[in-house]
């Protein structure tokens, strides 16, 4: 749920983790590094080298395996595979209590990605877009609710629309870059409803692809505002700079949104970005904490 947020760049699952962040609670550092690092290994796995898919799932069994090791009591063996990821973790786990279920799903996610890939499936619906969202990016900001002692429903929901949201926000800041490399992100049926070739958008009018795009981030901005409530939760829970920091992600996300928006049916062949200059801007909507 949180990111590098100083940077407030535009994130994707094992980014979304506040890894040296001044404005990360000093006492649960240590944790959230490690999960970062767990993540992070995980999508290398998935997407780095030259393995096949059969080799990439293969090692992803493995590392599983080595996660329910780090879950149990013993102590993770110094011999063992992936030690300087999997001890830090151990301690977390431990110290935290975090649920393993939220690190198997975010194991899920990566498993998805691979079959996505080899396949070049298409996906059929945005609730299917959905889905996969809550195996990649909502565990992340549970697993920081959990590390900031916020546990209600209430909250756990309004987290996971704002991960989705992230995560929706990244899908379509990387039309350009996602559809070279075999991967289709854009939803079947609202493509047919746009006229759009989800596999070919750049080939499509550019008035369907804005129209398109325009109607996935309206989507994307709803659950966003959904999530509104929640900084003050974790402020009052975990300290006022927790909280801001989950506001300049949520900015950071809602601002790409709006400059994929603005690209219009050039998002086919550009990606938008965040830098520094877009900074002051942040910083003064995270202290409005506005979506308009």
């Amino acid at each position: 749920m949180t990111a590098s947020s100083v940077q407030a760049r535009p994130v994707t699952h094992y980014e979304n983790f506040p890894v040296a962040s001044w404005l990360c609670p000093r006492a649960i550092r240590p944790a959230v590094a490690a999960l970062y690092h767990f993540a992070r290994t995980a999508d290398d796995i998935a997407d780095e080298g030259t393995q096949t898919a059969a080799q990439r799932l293969l090692e992803l069994d493995r590392y599983g395996e080595a996660l329910l090791l780090a879950d149990s009591s013993t102590p993770y063996p110094a011999a063992a595979p992936w030690h300087g990821i999997m001890q830090p973790l151990q301690a977390a786990i431990h110290q935290h209590q975090l649920p393993l279920s939220l690190l198997q799903d975010l194991l899920t996610a990566f498993r998805r990605d691979i079959h996505h890939s080899e396949q070049a499936a298409i996906y059929a619906s945005h609730d299917d877009l959905l889905d996969y969202a809550r195996y990649s990016a909502n565990p992340v900001g549970r697993l920081m609710l959990h590390l900031y002692g916020v546990h209600d429903a209430v909250s756990l929901q309004q987290s996971d629309a704002i991960c989705s949201a992230l995560q929706l926000y990244n899908f379509w800041q990387d039309i350009s870059v996602d559809v070279p490399r075999g991967r289709y992100y854009l939803p079947q049926d609202l493509c047919q409803a746009h006229g759009v070739d989800a596999r070919r958008p750049a080939a499509s009018p550019q008035p369907a692809i804005q129209a398109l795009v325009a109607a996935l981030l309206d989507r994307a901005d709803d659950l966003m505002h959904t999530g509104m409530p929640l900084p003050a939760t974790v402020s009052h829970q975990a300290g006022h700079l927790s909280g801001w920091e989950l506001r300049l992600v949520m900015q950071g996300g809602w601002r790409i949104g709006r400059k994929t928006r603005a690209l219009g049916g050039r998002i086919a062949t550009q990606r938008p970005r965040i830098g520094k200059a877009d900074a002051p801007a942040l910083l003064w909507a995270s202290l409005r904490h506005r979506l308009t």
